[in-house]
């Protein structure tokens, strides 16, 4: 009896020890899961933790007047999701068949070398890139119709790992009915970032998506680099020239508000742009006394929309030529250079080389600077 007695004893004490043993490792794997910290340095939209076997990808602002969070569960091994206890947003990486929507997209897709991924687009004749033109031509990547009204039946036979989608408002129906009918789908907010690198730094989430992180790091890391460099370069400049941007759209000129992505750019090189001092990200509408009030003896005029001559400019509104930047011919847009079928090279490539687009905006602004180098995306309105 005796000995029936310490048997038990000893198996009891045998799955106390394992009971505490996986309460140890169960505790530890949840304390490192909480303590996990974010890689994302500049940008505010997404968020990314990566732990042993998985990584949680947040995207905090999917699009404009977003009142939640959008989070996926990015894993390598399908058998991991179980003690995750997670039944959605579960994404297998690397994705391999993807679907891009808008043409920012395709610059980072190619800085990680997939290019080869890409299946489809919407509105293919935006895309500049000479590399993803080739797989548009030869029909490797699919033409799936408009951005607000995708072909879904297109869509779902080339049956893609992934949507990386674009929304303003999220109120693509397009979007909603291909998720519903079981394609994974992540807005990409990018475009809402308020800073240069902010943007630049959504390659990260590229990065994890293919599972190539190390690789975004590095080439993100290179990028801020070069921007703090050039920034550093104009700081040093004490006659600061004043700046005016946008131009009119009907009655309404549109001007980057003083907290703007271009806004950005123009104080970090160093320059005086006259309406700095104004509220919001996005645009202001003004009406054209107001902006000649303020910018009639600008410097310079940086971006004045789509216009590409001073004779377009001029036929468009005569009181252009009021302008001091327009009578001096110190007028530079990014329209130009345009891809084989009419995409502009800035909106595609800006959102990753805003290095590039700083050195341009020094190098108009302080034409002593920089000499030997050549624009990538600017050039003047004559």
């Amino acid at each position: 009896m005796k000995k029936l007695n310490l048997t038990n004893t000893v198996l009891l004490l045998i799955v106390a020890f394992f009971i505490l043993s996986c309460n140890s490792n169960t505790n530890k794997n949840r304390k490192k899961y909480i303590e996990s910290k974010t890689s994302v340095k500049y940008a505010k939209g997404f968020d990314i933790q990566d732990f042993d076997t998985i990584i949680k990808l947040t995207i905090n602002k999917p699009y404009q007047g977003a009142n939640s969070q959008h989070e996926y569960i990015l894993v390598r091994n399908r058998f991991d999701t179980p003690t995750l206890k997670v039944t959605k947003n579960i994404i297998q990486i690397p994705v391999k068949k993807v679907i891009a929507t808008s043409t920012t997209h395709i610059p980072m897709i190619e800085a990680l070398e997939e290019e080869n991924s890409l299946i489809g687009f919407p509105n293919t004749n935006y895309i500049s890139s000479k590399k993803t033109r080739k797989l548009i031509d030869k029909g490797v990547i699919q033409e799936i119709g408009m951005d607000a009204n995708l072909n879904t039946e297109i869509v779902i036979d080339l049956n893609p790992d992934l949507i990386i989608g674009f929304s303003v408002n999220g109120t693509n129906k397009s979007l909603e009915t291909l998720k519903r009918g079981g394609i994974s789908i992540i807005y990409n907010g990018a475009w809402l970032e308020e800073t240069p690198l902010g943007r630049a730094e959504w390659l990260k989430f590229f990065g994890v998506l293919y599972d190539k992180k190390e690789m975004a790091d590095s080439i993100f890391n290179e990028i801020e680099k070069n921007y703090l460099e050039i920034k550093s370069i104009a700081s040093k400049k004490d006659q600061k020239p004043t700046i005016l941007s946008g131009a009119m759209f009907k009655d309404v000129w549109n001007i980057p508000a003083g907290d703007s992505f271009m806004a950005h750019f123009f104080k970090d090189a160093n320059t005086n742009y006259l309406w700095k001092d104004t509220k919001g990200t996005g645009s202001l509408q003004l009406n054209f006394e107001n902006i000649l009030d303020t910018g009639q003896q600008a410097d310079l005029w940086i971006g004045p929309g789509s216009f590409t001559t001073k004779e377009d400019l001029f036929n468009s509104n005569p009181h252009y030529a009021n302008f001091k930047a327009f009578k001096s011919g110190n007028i530079y847009t990014f329209s130009k250079k345009k891809g084989a079928t009419g995409g502009i090279v800035y909106y595609e490539l800006g959102a990753l080389r805003p290095d590039l687009i700083l050195k341009d905006i020094i190098k108009i602004s302080y034409p002593d600077l920089l000499k030997n180098e050549p624009f990538s995306f600017f050039d003047t309105v004559k």
